[in-house]
């Protein structure tokens, strides 16, 4: 597995907007294989506590994409903290299976973060799909 694909992807989030705080990409398991956060932020979380929200996410993923043959498609699911915000995008390989969980924090406040999601991340995600999956392949 090349972690650096990861990573780059975790890079271009991060530059896509300013108020993206954190971009971590996860496997299906939860383990965090990269992350990315905005220079000069102070985390919430610790490490410990990062890579147990990423399990954490991980698992929440597979429930969510279980109720897509009744609900359609999942783009993303967030959470609304007072400290941030919080997203994932699920990314699925041909047979719907996870695969990996891009995970993202906002700040709190940043009230276009669906429109920085659907027009800006997930068509980057798109953009490495295929290359994803075939890592995930393995």
């Amino acid at each position: 597995m090349d972690r650096k694909l990861f990573q780059e992807i975790c890079n271009k989030v991060i530059s896509i907007n300013s108020a993206i705080r954190f971009a971590g990409i996860a496997d299906e398991d939860g383990e965090l294989l990269a992350f990315s956060e905005r220079k000069e932020l102070t985390p919430l979380l610790t490490p410990e506590e990062r890579t147990q929200y990423a399990i954490t996410a991980a698992t929440r993923q597979y429930t969510r994409l279980r109720w897509e043959s009744h609900l359609g498609k999942i783009n993303y699911a967030s959470s609304l903290y007072a400290k941030l915000i919080r997203a994932t995008i699920p990314i699925t390989d041909e047979n719907n299976r996870l695969a990996y969980v891009l995970l993202m924090s906002f700040d709190v406040g940043t009230t276009d973060f669906h429109n920085i999601i659907m027009k800006h991340v997930i068509p980057l995600v798109n953009k490495y799909r295929e290359t994803l999956n075939k890592e995930s392949l393995q």
